[in-house]
């Protein structure tokens, strides 16, 4: 697994979040979605693609298996974002 999930960082790299996606969604079924790096990868994935609500999904699911998952800081960060490119909406 740990080599498909490189090759996966590097499409997400690329720019190939679809193509990426459909590689995640087919390794977690196939591991049964007991890790929590697929989750994480996913979420990076939908955030490149501007889906912040798939991305938080994921990486909330990330972090359910493993609060230590990188998805715990990943998704601080873009809830940072959301508030701060949000917080005029808050005010009308």
């Amino acid at each position: 697994m740990g080599e498909r999930l490189q090759e996966i960082r590097l499409m997400i790299g690329e720019g190939k979040a679809e193509a990426a996606i459909g590689e995640l969604n087919a390794l977690i079924r196939e591991s049964g979605g007991v890790s929590d790096e697929p989750y994480y990868l996913l979420g990076n994935a939908y955030r490149k693609k501007g889906d912040w609500q798939q991305a938080l999904n994921n990486y909330l699911e990330a972090i359910e298996l493993n609060p230590q998952s990188p998805a715990a800081s990943a998704r601080e960060m873009l809830m940072s974002i959301l508030d701060f490119r949000y917080k005029d909406m808050y005010n009308q």
